[in-house]
């Protein structure tokens, strides 16, 4: 579990949580899914399903751990989302593609059944596709083997939950239909229509959208029709399906083992629902439909039932800790240089985020291939439904509380029908109602009660007509011109406020008008009452709803009609009559009402809402806006300017123009939501048509507002914001500047992580996700032009002392930009889509501008200053230092690293600022420490890469000449050279031999001379792990090294390290002493194991009679012989704690009293006595007591004042010796116990 670094979340579900990872010391990429623990019985169905499956089209399981609070799955990185993403978004697909897609998903589950598994709960997104395209069957949690009860598994496991319902597949069939038709062949919101519509109903036919996609071939819709039979006796079985033409013999390779094998098992049968259902449905198992081959599953089936859980167990945190802090986290610095780094097709990728959203922006980039096609993209969103929805003028509790309207039955001189007695009369009976109605409305008031009896009957009319249907009928009918009449000569305004509002019902709930009914008559006469009556402002607040709706309802119906033409013609004057209510000193009701009868008729495309269109209309709405103090009123007030600016924008430019833009932009920023929705709106909507363009382009302030709306909760105003922020930067680039200066990239990252892909997303968010897809599709094709921009304002300068103006005020124009550049490359959502073979090309040429700069051969400081000069240098830097911590962006693209982009960097290396000098040094060893690593793979998988030719000869050639002067620079420099050549040294033999033919051997030394007084200081840790891996290293001329002091400075190194270890006191320093002590010791072990050897191959020619150089030998053992000196040190180092050390030190005494003997005269003084009895008292291990028995034997053997001391002092040896000699249990134990007994006979006891 320590073996993977966990990267950013790219997925999440209700009680999982999914991350990209990665193998540590390789980039193998993995998905690494976090689940609770609740899920355990799922979790450990699909381990134990899955775990040795291998197979193309199947995810594959890698690894599974335990913490305390959750379960972590390690599976196979699919890096192109899921096939119910892909439908999603591109709606229908070629038959060619599907039949593509159909291939994979039948080999897949055809594989799954002959395991004799039973995947269940198939749907698409259960269905994930490899980078190129491959899909993979994903999610076992619900599957099962045949014949089992998964429910009696998950309570085997004793899950805290029960794991839903034991969901049965969906098979090839649905998800074939779903491709090609976008949507599954049944759907439905209620979960019983649903089943009776699989059950007993046929799907729909399918259908083109469009004439883009050809119809379906009649191959494709035989095999739909034999997959979709309900019966299953008909259904296709798997030789039928195999065989079918459509696939064009894809599998042909398939013989008639599947003869019998039925497809129509259970699992075919499922009731299949949409992503809205998400119960899963039990059908019964039809035996009749499994095949007698199956039988020879039955034993694959044994290996799937756990008589006990425990045999099936995910492994632990590390000593049986249940901590959850089991994987390192990316941001963590983890050594890059320790092991190999390895390339996998399958895992070669990115996050599944950055895929996903890529993905969607493939199908963009052939939609956007124009301008004209990204113009198009963004007014298609500029207005959204939420923009557009209608509320009523009448009874509206916004605008004014109704009291409810009541008639009184006895006083009714007609049946009181109902709503569903109206409904169901016959015409006759019908035609006698609507006389009687029209004949006691028609009547005279002669009197009080006939006065109250008419206006009960108008109540009546207000009950009924709230229906739809009965209002259609009724507004067609002879009492529609009937209420006309009786409003125009009413003696009653009671009477007449009545009527209105039947009238207004009636528009309200009429769904279709027919050509004959007279709504102009009745707009004429609405608009002449409230003229006649203007100042009477109740009469205003009765007449206003009749006559909006009635608007509203000319101008949708028109609206519908498919050949426009005038049918009702609204007068001038309804227009003008309503610009009167919306001006100042109206009561608020009125002004409300005005407000929302432009809003309503307004939302409609008919020609009758280019009546309100007026030079006055703008600013008189935004006066109600800004003066009114009902929120409600201000909201339709901005609205209904929203709704005029969708068929003009020019409205809203009028309001801008009287206002003041910073007025219009103080309004948005201090807006509520939706006032803010609704005033982005109309910018875009200006701006895409070009109105007030470069002035807000330009305008900082207004694009800073926009930018502080993407921290706004509603998904509606972040998206617009991102529709808004787009056609500034399609207009000005250089925005982008401010925007990533104001954390645009973070917002980006933040909403591409939220608006995840799929049917079951929110409309909102898929609002968002379509704006935020065309802002990002906008910034990855703007990146070359900047980039370009860059390299060609830099390219006119170079090797120029003294730019032009017109060059000085290019490079002020295009340098800025640089940081772009840095923050795109760091964004996980932008690096993929822009870190390419070209990007990377440019960048080598940047670099190579850099260095002109640096070298002084360009000049910039007099054209843009110094301080510009250096943030350009950091900024290029930076951003390559970002793409050095993602291998594979790098080793994709090895060679164009190498040939363009190392080149410069060796070069910068050499530069006399230091920051840049460091900067490069750190650069080169994150690079080519990769790369090497990455070299030494592919030749080991037999790969042939040009690459690791150059960069061996840029190395040698550019980088080993320099490094002399490099190493004896002041602090810090040479740290990160020596860390460079570290990382080199230990990945390549032939870098190894390229060190000791630069003639480094002496300056490494004279680097430890110059630091010998920080011994823990990173210069010394760096130069002794390099050391480590030339000795380490088999054909290193050690000879050179011997003549260079070795043994002196290893001897030194190691008395003063390992004082600091041993100091008690001190325990700041122990774990860098720690490590340095490690790589002294290994420096120690080779340059012993090297001299015996030697010792052993001139012993054995001596032998053979082959003679032998004696005296090199001879010589060998002299210049090693102060290492005796150690023998005191390593005894003392064997009580360590730790392991590595004990182990080390053990090694190297062995060998140094095998080579000296006890030449050193305190080998066996009573603190090494002391030490040997502590270790041999508390280590248990046989090897390690009989390697330290022999050390001990051969010290008292090889000189007799050792055997003195150790029988006059050592008498806490002699007890242990006495004891191990005295308990012999074993083999092992005899061995040990004869050892300890020679010891102790040769002291004489």
């Amino acid at each position: 579990m320590e073996n993977f670094i966990l990267y950013e979340e790219i997925g999440r579900g209700s009680k999982t949580v999914v991350y990209k990872g990665r193998r540590k010391g390789t980039i193998n990429f993995v998905a690494i899914l976090c689940t609770d623990k609740c899920k355990r019985a799922e979790i450990t169905n699909w381990v134990r399903l899955t775990h040795e499956i291998r197979h193309k089209n199947i995810v594959t399981f890698h690894e599974w751990y335990e913490t305390s609070n959750h379960l972590w799955l390690v599976v196979e990185l699919c890096t192109g989302g899921s096939l119910e993403m892909v439908i999603a978004q591109d709606e229908q697909l070629p038959e060619d593609v599907v039949r593509e897609f159909g291939i994979d998903l039948v080999t897949g589950l055809h594989h799954i059944h002959d395991l004799g598994i039973i995947f269940c709960e198939l749907t698409p997104g259960k269905i994930l596709l490899e980078g190129p395209g491959t899909l993979k069957f994903n999610n076992f949690c619900l599957a099962k083997a045949e014949g089992e009860n998964l429910e009696e598994f998950f309570a085997l496991i004793g899950s805290e939950e029960g794991g839903g319902d034991d969901g049965c597949e969906s098979t090839p069939q649905r998800n074939l239909k779903n491709r090609l038709k976008g949507r599954p062949p049944f759907f439905s919101e209620s979960f019983s229509e649903l089943i009776e519509q699989i059950l007993y109903e046929n799907p729909l036919p399918l259908k083109s959208k469009g004439s883009a996609l050809p119809k379906p071939s009649s191959h494709f819709l035989s095999l739909l029709d034999g997959l979709l039979q309900k019966d299953p006796q008909k259904r296709l079985n798997w030789t039928d399906l195999l065989q079918h033409p459509f696939w064009k013999d894809a599998f042909s390779r398939y013989d008639d083992s599947t003869n019998s094998q039925d497809i129509s098992s259970s699992e075919n049968m499922e009731l299949f629902a949409s992503r809205d259902t998400k119960d899963s449905l039990d059908t019964h198992k039809n035996s009749n439909d499994m095949s007698s081959s199956r039988a020879d599953n039955k034993q694959l089936n044994k290996s799937f039932k756990l008589e006990n859980p425990s045999e099936l167990r995910p492994k632990s945190a590390p000593g049986g800790e249940s901590n959850e802090s089991i994987f390192l986290l990316s941001s963590r610095p983890t050594p890059r240089t320790s092991t190999a780094v390895e390339m996998s097709s399958a895992t070669a990728a990115l996050t599944q985020n950055s895929a996903q959203r890529t993905l969607r922006l493939a199908k963009g980039k052939n939609g956007h291939s124009s301008q004209q096609d990204m113009e198009s993209k963004m007014k298609e969103l500029i207005y959204t439904e939420s923009d557009l929805f209608v509320t009523p003028i009448l009874d509206n509790p916004k605008i004014m509380k109704q009291a409810p309207v009541r008639f009184d039955l006895k006083m009714l001189h007609i049946p009181a029908h109902s709503v569903e007695k109206l409904l169901s009369l016959k015409e006759m009976d019908w035609n006698d109602f609507l006389q009687q109605v029209c004949s006691l409305v028609d009547s005279t008031e002669k009197n009080t009660g006939a006065t109250r009896a008419k206006l009960n009957l108008l109540c009546y009319l207000c009950t009924v007509a709230g229906h739809k249907e009965v209002a259609t009928r009724l507004i067609s009918s002879q009492l529609f011109p009937l209420l006309i009449q009786q409003l125009r000569a009413a003696p009653n305004w009671d009477i007449r406020a009545k009527i209105a509002r039947v009238i207004a019902l009636l528009a309200l709930h009429t769904t279709e008008l027919k050509e004959n009914v007279p709504v102009t008559e009745a707009v004429i006469l609405l608009t002449e009452l409230i003229r006649e009556n203007f100042r009477n402002s109740k009469l205003k607040q009765c007449l206003l709803p009749a006559l909006g709706e009635v608007l509203y309802l000319i101008a949708s119906q028109e609206e519908k009609k498919v050949h426009s033409r005038e049918c009702w013609v609204v007068p001038l004057a309804a227009y003008t009559v309503l610009m009167r209510c919306l001006r100042e000193g109206e009561e608020r009701v009125v002004n409300h009402m005005a407000a929302k009868i432009v809003e309503n008729v307004c939302t409609t495309d008919s020609f009758h809402a280019q009546g309100f269109i007026t030079g006055e209309i703008g600013p008189v709405l935004w006066y109600l806006f800004t003066h009114s103090t009902v929120d409600s009123l201000r909201i339709t007030a901005i609205l209904a300017l929203c709704r005029i600016t969708h068929h003009s924008p020019s409205a809203f430019q009028s309001v801008i123009e009287k206002v003041g833009l910073m007025a219009v932009v103080n309004s948005l920023a201090n807006g509520i939501c939706k006032v803010q929705q609704y005033m982005l709106t109309m910018f875009a909507s200006m701006l895409s048509c070009g109105i007030h363009l470069q002035r807000l382009i330009q305008e900082k302030d207004f694009v800073t507002t926009i930018i502080r709306l993407f921290e706004s909760p509603s998904t509606s105003i972040r998206a617009k914001a991102f529709l808004v922020l787009l056609q500034v930067l399609i207009n000005n680039r250089e925005m982008l500047l401010l925007s990533c200066q104001a954390r645009l990239v973070m917002y980006i990252e933040r909403d591409s992580r939220k608006t995840t892909p799929g049917k079951e997303q929110q409309s909102g968010n898929e609002y968002l996700s379509k704006c935020l897809d065309l802002l990002i599709y906008h910034i990855v094709q703007e990146l070359p032009g900047i980039l370009g921009d860059i390299l060609g304002a830099l390219a006119n300068v170079s090797g120029r002392k003294h730019p032009s103006t017109t060059q000085a005020k290019q490079l002020k124009m295009c340098l800025p930009m640089m940081p772009v550049v840095l923050h795109l490359v760091a964004s996980q959502v932008f690096r993929p889509q822009i870190v390419t073979e070209e990007f990377l090309f440019n960048y080598g040429t940047l670099l190579n501008f850099i260095k002109s700069i640096d070298s002084g051969e360009t000049n910039l400081n007099g054209a843009v200053g110094q301080a510009a000069s250096e943030e350009l240098i950091k900024s290029t830097l930076s951003a390559f230092e970002v793409v050095t911590q993602h291998p594979v962006l790098l080793t994709l693209h090895c060679s164009t690293v190498v040939d363009y982009i190392l080149p410069p960097l060796i070069s910068l290396v050499h530069s006399q600022n230091v920051e840049w000098r460091l900067f490069s040094l750190r650069l080169l060893s994150e690079t080519t420490s990769l790369l090497v690593s990455h070299e030494v793979m592919a030749e080991e998988k037999e790969e042939s890469l040009d690459s690791n030719n150059k960069l061996l000869c840029l190395i040698r050639d550019s980088l080993l000449p320099q490094y002399e002067h490099i190493l004896m620079a002041p602090d810090p420099v040479p740290v990160y050279a020596l860390k460079l050549l570290v990382a080199l040294t230990e990945h390549s033999p032939a870098l190894t031999s390229l060190v000791e033919e630069s003639n480094l051997v002496p300056v490494l030394f004279q680097v430890i001379l110059e630091h010998q007084d920080s011994v823990l200081g990173n210069t010394m840790q760096s130069v002794i792990a390099l050391l480590n891996n030339l000795v380490a290293h088999k054909n290193t001329n050690m000879t050179l090294l011997y003549e260079q002091g070795l043994v002196h400075h290893i001897c030194n190194l190691l008395i003063e390290t390992s004082a600091l270890y041993l100091e008690v006191d001190d325990k700041s320093n122990i774990k860098t002493a720690n490590g340095l002590l490690l790589s002294l010791l290994d420096i120690l072990r080779c340059m012993l194991i090297y001299t015996a050897n030697i010792i052993r191959l001139t012993l054995q020619a001596q032998k053979s009679g082959t003679g032998g150089d004696t005296q090199a030998a001879e010589d060998l053992l002299l210049i090693n012989k102060p290492l005796t000196d150690l023998i005191s040190l390593l005894i003392q180092l064997l009580p360590s704690d730790d392991a590595e050390i004990y182990e080390t030190a053990s090694q190297c005494l062995s060998l140094l009293v095998q080579l000296y003997g006890g030449d050193n005269l305190d080998s066996m003084s009573p603190e090494n006595m002391d030490s040997f009895a502590e270790v041999l008292k508390s280590k248990r291990d046989l090897k390690q007591q009989k390697l330290l028995l022999r050390i001990i034997k051969r010290l008292i053997t090889s000189n007799k004042k050792h055997s003195e001391s150790l029988k006059n002092d050592g008498d806490s040896l002699i007890q242990i010796l006495e004891r191990l000699a005295q308990t012999a249990s074993s083999q092992a134990d005899i061995a040990v116990a004869a050892l300890a007994f020679e010891i102790l006979r040769t002291v004489g006891r």
